[in-house]
């Protein structure tokens, strides 16, 4: 999957990573890119396509994907997130309305569009669906669960030559993260290795220095091995 030539859809591509996932498409070579948005994005390169699109929006979502007749790589990373102690149901389920149920219905509205060129799912998660960090539960709640679908969702379409990538992110400069005095990337070098992990077939992504720390003891583990034969389960 090399990005040069390709049509790609980003949804929450307005700031933070997103953004600069979308200026490092342009970066190297799309032929087009879909900037998924709540509001009008205007951009200088006419290959970006402003298009007006809330992954909670069902209605929306259908009208993107008539819009779109041929894709080869949809990034889902339109997410939320809200500091919370699990007392308060509604913030959970804000959280699962953009962070799983945002990915699932977009993933299946552009399935057909995807399976047609044999492309590439992405979904921006978080090394917090690893383990989850108390203050901000909710989260990491609705992240561990878009994993897990990513990975069943990888099993069911390899036979249809659908590659599906999980992003694992660790501490990235971006809004969500603004308030943490902690060592953070800056969305730019998450992108260019977000795209170098696509290229290169990773099927788990680590795009920074504080992930990338656990990339080898993720994919050499007893959970990683187990998800692999598992999914044998779909292809036998």
């Amino acid at each position: 999957m090399n990005v040069k030539g390709k049509t790609i859809l980003i949804t929450g591509a307005n700031r933070g990573i997103g953004q600069a996932l979308m200026d490092e498409a342009l970066n190297r070579g799309a032929k087009k890119v879909y900037a998924g948005t709540r509001v009008a994005l205007n951009h200088p390169d006419e290959r970006v396509i402003s298009l007006n699109l809330d992954v909670t929006n069902i209605e929306q979502i259908r009208e993107a994907a008539d819009k779109i007749v041929k894709l080869d790589v949809l990034i889902n990373n339109a997410g939320v997130a809200f500091y919370d102690d699990l007392s308060d149901s509604s913030i959970l389920e804000k959280h699962l309305a953009v962070n799983l149920y945002g990915i699932q219905n977009v993933t299946n509205a552009f399935l057909p569009t995807l399976k047609d060129s044999e492309g590439a799912i992405v979904n921006i998660l978080s090394i917090l669906a690893l383990s989850p960090l108390p203050p901000i539960a909710s989260y990491c709640i609705s992240k561990a669960a878009a994993f897990s679908m990513t990975q069943s969702l990888r099993a069911f379409l390899k036979s249809q030559s659908v590659s599906v990538h999980a992003v694992l992110t660790g501490p990235v400069d971006t809004e969500m993260s603004r308030g943490l005095e902690i060592p953070k990337a800056s969305p730019e070098y998450a992108a260019q290795n977000i795209f170098d992990g696509v290229e290169n077939k990773q099927e788990d992504i680590f795009p920074d220095p504080m992930s990338a720390s656990m990339e080898q003891s993720w994919n050499s583990s007893g959970a990683k091995a187990m998800e692999r034969q598992n999914a044998m389960a779909v292809q036998a």
